[in-house]
């Protein structure tokens, strides 16, 4: 029997933020102030100039300034280091971005290091961490974490009190949304690809993230009638299509919600850098006020 599974979409979740975005973006411009953030690309890979391209056009669209600083796939330690020394010293930029990983010969550790908290939009660096861990609302989340956040509340799906299990233990993902759902009172599980009969514990839960990074991995015998799913993975089905970590198609029509492979949280990703744009630009104008 085929249950109406609520397919929960992001394109709601991201026209509800970017109300939100648009109205603070016009309160910032009213006392001549525009959000600024720095896009940091080393090398030329087909993913990252894709997402590049999304970002700007966002940009466009909620008022937010958008700048690129390409560099070669070579570029020296040296190099990068005093581009991120320098943006940190930029009052005119607000949030940095840095597409990762950097290519091998490039220490990444240190290099995010080098970078202001403050203007770490995409939580890289080890103190944006640190605060999800601590619960401190003034740093900055990694944006998918923080879109699944957004797209539960969206959909007034309950947290407190909730079982919640996270299907994977990445420090982009994994972790630091079970930081975040610990925050809203959820009990959390973490999973991952070594976990011993994962079905057994995902379908007690009420809410299931998928983040284990492999395709279609997860069917309907990880879920029950009454499972709200969640898929953040972003894979090759081996036939040049996009799919999750769950087996949409054998999944969907048996589970109470789930999230679509494309237009799912992955939509809400950029929305939720440049929400964090417009935080750390408010966080530097309210500094400087005070001054």
């Amino acid at each position: 029997m085929s249950l109406e599974t609520v397919k929960l979409t992001g394109k709601p979740v991201v026209e509800y933020l970017r109300g939100n975005i648009k109205a603070r973006v016009a309160e910032l411009k009213e006392r001549n102030i525009v959000p600024t953030i720095l896009i940091i690309r080393v090398g030329n890979k087909e993913d990252d100039v894709f997402y590049e391209r999304s970002i700007l056009k966002n940009c466009s669209l909620l008022g937010i300034e958008g700048r690129v600083n390409e560099l070669p796939k070579n570029v020296l330690m040296e190099e990068l280091t005093k581009i991120i020394e320098d943006a940190n010293d930029d009052n005119s930029i607000h949030g940095i971005m840095m597409f990762r990983p950097l290519p091998e010969h490039l220490n990444q550790k240190e290099i995010l290091e080098k970078m202001n908290p403050k203007k770490d939009i995409d939580g890289m660096t080890p103190v944006s961490l640190e605060k999800i861990f601590e619960g401190d609302d003034s740093g900055f989340s990694p944006c998918t974490p923080k879109a699944v956040i957004e797209m539960l509340k969206y959909y007034d799906i309950p947290l407190q009190g909730s079982n919640v299990v996270v299907a994977g233990r990445s420090l982009v993902v994994g972790k630091p949304l079970a930081m975040l759902l610990l925050k809203e009172n959820a009990t959390v599980t973490i999973c991952h690809s070594k976990t011993k009969n994962m079905s057994s514990i995902t379908s007690n839960a009420d809410i299931v993230v998928a983040a284990i990074g492999k395709a279609k991995f997860m069917n309907e015998e990880y879920f029950t009638e009454s499972s709200i799913v969640i898929d953040v993975g972003v894979n090759d089905d081996g036939n040049g299509k996009i799919c999750g970590d769950v087996d949409y198609d054998n999944t969907f029509g048996k589970v109470k919600a789930l999230s679509p492979p494309t237009g799912g949280v992955g939509t809400i990703t950029t929305t939720i850098l440049l929400e964090q744009a417009v935080k750390a630009c408010e966080m530097m104008a309210s500094c400087f006020s005070e001054v």
